[in-house]
């Protein structure tokens, strides 16, 4: 990929770009026709929610703005721990999608990964598209609930590019 991909942490005045990249990847709430109005704020009381579920659960998570060329395309959150780099979110917004940055992302973590020795793991939920992304990229189902799987990727042997 030719683009130049970057990361810088979350800051509070990124807060509508937040909102607009966690809402284009909710097309349910297109379907359910509710005014502009109705809609944002749905958006950020999801967003508030999972902020919190975050914070409860994986205090340590590095929340970050993905730029593409120096302009903000995306969101990534990761908590790495001693176990695993967990992928808690990765999004782009529509126009940055489908060309290589998401690959490229996970890529660089798992190149992270494998130089401490331990997995990439993700959560998906049963049914979601982006189960197809992350087997592509050689992820396999660890755990699977009637909601969700746990991805996994194994570290690379060390010497193995």
């Amino acid at each position: 990929m030719g683009l130049s991909l970057s990361t810088r942490a979350v800051r509070p005045e990124d807060e509508a770009l937040l909102a607009e990249i966690y809402g284009s990847t909710r097309p349910e709430l297109a379907l359910l026709g509710w005014p502009g109005r109705e809609a944002v704020e749905i958006v950020r009381m999801q967003l508030e929610a999972r902020a919190r579920h975050f914070a409860a659960e994986y205090p340590g998570a590095e929340d970050s703005v993905i730029l593409l060329e120096g302009r903000p395309a995306g969101r990534l959150t990761v908590e790495r721990t001693m176990q695993r780099v967990h992928v808690l979110d990765i999004a782009l917004l529509p126009a940055y999608q489908r060309a290589g940055a998401g690959t490229a992302l996970v890529h660089r973590l798992a190149d992270e990964a494998s130089s401490r020795g331990v997995p990439v793991t993700c959560h998906v939920a049963v049914g979601n598209p982006a189960l197809a992304f992350w087997e592509r990229l050689g992820f396999v189902t660890a755990e699977r609930s009637q909601t969700d799987c746990l991805l996994q990727l194994a570290p690379r042997p060390r010497g193995v590019a």
